[in-house]
């Protein structure tokens, strides 16, 4: 099955970074919906790590303001909803669960450095799969790396496994808010073939 060409627009070449947001909430029904989406994609083991905490209240939106880079205040405040993308490093709990035809627990009981590796790894991935489900279900996303993460770590997930990737506005964008899209890479220039 192949994506028709108003489906691959939607996604890929019509979606812009939004940074201007109309004044529409984003209802729980369709965050859920989105998670529902989001959750299909592979992760390694199905180990699903990512976790998500969506800031929308105006004291939740106070509580991340100070971790923000001057340049993704306005844009975030304004947006309906926030999502703090980070990844559980204690996933393996889960893996029982998750992954039952093998003790996959025990892959990542024992070595720290494979447990963050694959958090983030596949709590990233499993982002990306949000961002692509909220913009197929009529979202704008607004991905951003320019915070403090040990400041959202310490406002959010204080006493938790959960650490921060990065953040992304979610909502309806204001058309007013694309920037023309940048250059990318021609495919001579990123990829080889062995």
């Amino acid at each position: 099955m192949v994506l028709d060409a108003a489906a691959i627009d939607l996604l890929f070449l019509k979606a812009h970074t939004q940074r201007r947001w109309l004044d529409r909430e984003v209802p729980d029904p369709l965050l859920r919906q989105i998670y529902e989406l989001a959750r299909m994609g592979p992760t390694s083991a199905n180990c699903q790590p990512l976790r998500i905490d969506f800031v929308r209240s105006p004291a939740a939106k106070e509580k991340l303001r100070p971790a923000l880079s001057e340049g993704n205040v306005e844009q975030t405040m304004s947006a309906p909803a926030t999502a703090v993308f980070a990844a559980d490093h204690e996933f393996y709990e889960f893996l029982p669960k998750l992954f039952p035809q093998a003790d996959a627990k025990s892959w990542f009981t024992g070595s720290e450095a494979a447990t963050r590796e694959t958090a983030q790894m596949n709590a990233t991935l499993q982002a990306g799969y949000f961002i692509m489900a909220a913009r197929g279900l009529g979202l704008d996303c607004g991905p951003m790396s320019g915070f403090d993460r040990a400041k959202v770590n310490a406002a959010f997930f204080s006493g938790s496994a959960w650490k921060a990737l990065f953040l992304c506005n979610l909502g309806y964008g204001d058309p007013t808010g694309y920037r023309p899209r940048n250059p990318r890479l021609d495919f001579s220039e990123a990829c080889r073939i062995a």
